[in-house]
């Protein structure tokens, strides 16, 4: 099995076959257009513009599931994106990411790149960590999806390169997707 046997359903209604992406760079986050971490959206963007010509492609899984920080319907959650965030970058409906009702491509990526735990060394993930710890062990627990912005990187070859927890910006992961796409 390979991020290719997967499929998902656009922002827009219609069902997607991953491997449309096939030989593509990708970047997969889920997202939430009212969470703090949703300042990410311009360094998203500018990677996507800057890199989209050599073969990255980023898709953004909206995700209600921490905190509430997704309300909306599709069509408000599109709007957002596109008026508050400037996002052109293909969106899906929104997911969920853990738990029973998982979507199977996100049980497929944390099975293939488990939770290495937040950087510590830094502010925001000691913060992060202690928060979870503290209100919501139970996501702080195991291998799912610990937050919004989540990212996850896959190689052309359609392998998880790597996973990059809500904490670390988009700029900080751009050296990989470089290798990535030479």
């Amino acid at each position: 099995m390979s991020i290719y046997d997967f499929q998902a359903t656009s922002i827009q209604g219609e069902v997607v076959s991953l491997s449309k992406y096939r030989g593509k760079v990708l970047l997969i986050v889920n997202t939430a257009s009212q969470c703090s971490y949703s300042r990410q959206f311009a360094d998203l963007q500018k990677l996507y513009e800057r890199r989209q010509g050599q073969g990255l492609e980023i898709l953004g899984f909206p995700c209600n599931q921490f905190n509430g920080k997704e309300p909306g319907s599709s069509s408000e959650i599109a709007e957002a994106c596109v008026s508050h965030h400037g996002i052109t970058f293909p969106l899906f409906e929104k997911t969920e990411v853990r738990g029973p009702s998982a979507h199977p491509l996100f049980e497929f990526l944390t099975q293939r790149a488990p939770f290495q735990g937040f950087d510590t060394r830094t502010k925001e993930g000691k913060w992060m960590d202690e928060f979870l710890r503290e209100n919501h062990p139970q996501i702080h627990a195991g291998n799912g999806v610990k937050w919004n912005f989540s990212k996850f990187l896959i190689g052309r070859g359609g392998q998880v390169a790597g996973r990059f927890e809500s904490t670390l910006e988009p700029m900080d992961i751009y050296p990989m997707i470089e290798d990535l796409l030479h």
